[in-house]
């Protein structure tokens, strides 16, 4: 019998309950498929802050190198808002995705036949079906560029630069095209 391990990140908000009910999805699966689950609870995100001092603590990053998979809920709440932007509960979220090498983000966009009277696409640009991949990049250009104020013609500036490479590039548009 196949065994998984997956890293349990419950996040913030509503976070926990959403993983709890996948949780359940999952072992549900597991009981009619003939597999089983090791989860490996970690802290990301607020809770992290609130019990480690820190929004990604060494141990979730051990913890998801040594799983077969990551169940990650929502991270991030107004409690942790007060907080300088490079301590915020999101900065967790942006580290473990460096950390993993968790580069490209895939979000499916599907109008099921008996739905696409609901959708806010216009009937004629969907035509008979809409089934497409965005393929997004998430671990370079404008999530780590340098970013800072300085003056410019004797006026305070902003800066937050987003700068790719060419290796950046190729894996992106790699992934977009395998799956092309």
């Amino acid at each position: 019998m196949q065994n998984y391990r997956i890293a349990v990140l419950k996040g913030d908000g509503i976070g926990p309950e959403i993983v709890e009910q996948a949780q359940r999805v999952l072992d549900r699966a597991a009981e009619k498929f003939g597999f089983t689950v090791e989860y490996t609870p970690a802290l990301l995100g607020g809770c992290a802050i609130d019990a480690a001092g820190t929004a990604l603590p060494q141990e979730t990053i051990d913890a998801c190198k040594a799983s077969d998979a990551v169940l990650l809920g929502a991270v991030g709440g107004p409690k942790w808002d007060v907080l300088p932007g490079n301590q915020r509960p999101e900065t967790g979220l942006l580290g473990i995705r460096k950390a993993l090498g968790l580069f490209a983000n895939l979000r499916p966009a599907v109008i099921f036949e008996p739905l696409r009277g609901a959708s806010p696409i216009r009937p004629d640009i969907i035509g008979s079906s809409l089934d497409l991949m965005v393929v997004r990049e998430l671990t370079g250009g404008i999530y780590f560029g340098e970013r800072g104020t300085r003056q410019v013609d004797g006026a305070e500036a902003a800066y937050d630069t987003e700068m790719y490479s060419v290796p950046e590039i190729e894996r992106i548009a790699r992934v977009g095209f395998d799956m092309a």
